[in-house]
C-alpha cells in the first residue's frame, strides 16, 4: 500500500513540475532565412524558398514572431504551413529556444 501511494504522489509532483503548454503566433520559415526574408534567395514565393531551404540544404523549420526565431521539435508537421502565419502550441526550451511543439495551426 505504501508503494502504491508513494507512485501516486511522484505523478503528482511530475505533472506539476512539468511546464505548461504556451501558445506562439509567428511564420513558419527556416534556419537559413530566419528573419522570413526570403528576397536574397531569388527563388520564387517565400514558400518555395523555406521549402527548397529545408530539402536542398538540410535546413531546419522555426517560427518567426517579427521579434524572436525559436527552433521547432517537429520538422514533418511544420511543412504544410512554410511561410504561413500560425499558431504553434508547445513548450518552450529556454537553454536551446526550442520550442516542442504539441499542435500547429493556422493562425486566425
Amino acid at each position: 500500500m505504501k508503494k502504491q501511494i508513494a507512485i501516486v504522489i511522484a505523478s503528482a509532483a511530475l505533472m506539476f513540475a512539468a511546464p505548461a503548454a504556451q501558445k506562439f503566433t509567428g511564420t513558419i520559415t527556416d534556419d537559413m532565412c530566419a528573419k522570413g526574408d526570403h528576397k536574397d534567395m531569388h527563388m520564387g514565393t517565400d514558400a518555395k524558398c523555406v521549402n527548397e531551404c529545408i530539402k536542398s540544404m538540410k535546413g531546419k523549420y522555426m517560427l518567426y514572431d517579427g521579434k524572436d526565431t525559436w527552433a521547432l521539435s517537429d520538422q514533418k508537421m511544420p511543412a504544410k504551413f512554410a511561410a504561413k502565419k500560425v499558431t504553434v502550441t508547445g513548450t518552450l526550451d529556454e537553454a536551446t529556444k526550442t520550442i516542442k511543439v504539441d499542435k500547429i495551426e493556422a493562425a486566425k
